[in-house]
This record gives C-alpha cells, sequence and structure tokens, in this order.
C-alpha cells in the first residue's frame, strides 16, 4: 500500500498550492503544460454553456481551467452587473499527487512511480495499457490515450523538478494563482491566505487537499476554494480506493483456508 510520503521525505516533498481566489481563468497553464509536455491537442470544442472548452481533466489535458457562474457576491465586492448579484468562480485543476496513491497500488508493471519530489509519475514506455489506474483514482484524474492506449496525466514537470525548475504551469500563471515550492511551506502560507479571503468577507472559502488526515494522507496539489468542493466538481471527501484491500486479502484468505478445510474433510469422510 502507499505510505505516508510527509514521513518518508520531510522537507524534501514539493507540491502546487493553487489560490482559486485569484485566478482570472486565462488558460496561460492550460497552454504552457501542452507546449512543455507536447501534450495532444484535445478537440477544443466549445460546449456552448461555458467559456471552459476543455471539460475536465484527460490523458490529453493535465491542467483545467474550470469556469462557474454564480448569483452571489463574491465578498465585499461590488457585482456591476446591472445590479445583480454575480460571481465567477475559476479554478486550475490537476493531478493531486496524493500521499496515499491508489493508481500506484495497483499498477502491475511500475508505469507508475513516486519520485524523489514526492510526485506521482507514469512512464509511457512501461505502461500495458490495462487501465487499473483510471478507476482507482479517486478524483478522476488518469485517462488513456486513444492514440497509443497508455495512461498520462500531470507529471508536475518531473524533467523541469531536475533541473531546478518549476512546472511550466507555475512559471506562466500571471497572479501567481499557481504557486509552487516546498509542500510545508505552501501549507502554512495557504492557512495564512485563507484568514486573509475570509477577513475580506468570503466566508465560504476553504482549503481543498490540505489536511494531511483526510482519506489519501493530504495531496501534493491543494487549493483555497470559494465554495464547496462539489461545485468544482471535486469529490467532497476523497478516499483511497486502495484503502479496503488488506483486508479484502485477509477475509479471502481465511474464506480459502476454510474452503480447502471443508474438502479436506469431505476427502477424509469417503475414505473413512
Amino acid at each position: 500500500m502507499a505510505f505516508d510520503l510527509d514521513e518518508k521525505l520531510g522537507d524534501g516533498r514539493v507540491g502546487f498550492f493553487t489560490d482559486t481566489s485569484i485566478c482570472i481563468g486565462c488558460k496561460a497553464c492550460e497552454v504552457a503544460c501542452k507546449e512543455w509536455n507536447a501534450v495532444p491537442e484535445d478537440g477544443l470544442t466549445f460546449t456552448g454553456m461555458s467559456y471552459d472548452n476543455t471539460g475536465g481533466l484527460s490523458a490529453d489535458t493535465w491542467r483545467h481551467v474550470a469556469f462557474i457562474e454564480q448569483r452571489r457576491p463574491l465578498g465585499h465586492q461590488e457585482p456591476g452587473v446591472g445590479g445583480i448579484d454575480f460571481r465567477w468562480l475559476m479554478a486550475s485543476d490537476v493531478c493531486k499527487h496524493c500521499t496515499h496513491a491508489a493508481c500506484l497500488d495497483v499498477c502491475p508493471t511500475g508505469s507508475l512511480f513516486r519520485t524523489e519530489f514526492g510526485t506521482v509519475v507514469v512512464q509511457e514506455d512501461i505502461c500495458n495499457g490495462c487501465g487499473y489506474c483510471v478507476p482507482a483514482c479517486p478524483f478522476g484524474v488518469i485517462g488513456k490515450r486513444e492514440s497509443s492506449g497508455t495512461a498520462a496525466k500531470c507529471t508536475m514537470c518531473y524533467d523541469r523538478l531536475g533541473a531546478g525548475e518549476e512546472p511550466a504551469c507555475a512559471k506562466t500563471c500571471p497572479t501567481d494563482s499557481i504557486q509552487f515550492g516546498n509542500l510545508e511551506e505552501l501549507r502554512e502560507r495557504a492557512t495564512r491566505r485563507l484568514e486573509q479571503v475570509r477577513e475580506a468577507g468570503v466566508a465560504s472559502a476553504r482549503l481543498y487537499g490540505h489536511d494531511t488526515g483526510d482519506g489519501v494522507g493530504g495531496t501534493g496539489a491543494f487549493f483555497l476554494l470559494l465554495d464547496e468542493p462539489e461545485v468544482y466538481g471535486l469529490p467532497p471527501d476523497p478516499v483511497v480506493t486502495t484503502r479496503d484491500l488488506p483486508s479484502m486479502w485477509r477475509h479471502a484468505g481465511v474464506a480459502a483456508l476454510a474452503l480447502i478445510a471443508g474438502v479436506a474433510a469431505a476427502a477424509w469422510r469417503r475414505r473413512s
């Protein structure tokens, strides 16, 4: 089973803190991610319901900027839309690089591995296309490419990290909504930022993925949200999907032993 990386890596783990309160929806992160990682174009089909033309994370969308319109004010700000209370929530979503990563638990080839930075990376040249990681992810991050049949997702620009550079999305973000760095320092920064946002009148603000005691042990990419996680298409209480595997194997083992004992007893009765 996946282990608690905070204990293993200590100060060596890095991550993302995405402050959605200052995201302007420019999609520069999406473009930078695709350009640096050579992620294929994914259709760019407008739904007619939103300015969001990617829809969600997938094998060909490693950064996804969500656009959410709400008829309510944003803190103490004036709405400025004909006197109607209005706010537009924007958030750049990405792989969470979980502390307890189910995708690692189920990968049979070792294609998915944990890096020295605490991030989770897919090696597409080792992936056999089994797809076990796709339903294992509680956030629906991983997908399979139609062209190759292999799994793909955000690597947190592993090649850039090895060269001492920050990920392309964080480097490109014009408002510093996507912040990269030491994970513990980011958590402290996020706590201070949450207090500022709440003092500005946004009582619904909260941190998501910040708590190391949650169902995935905290995430390596966490967020400051201005509303419930469900509003952004995020699960409210994510749990590592392989959590119950040990107990399931124990029960299966006990059942197998009981079956063998029953067969042996039946065979002994026939002989006697």
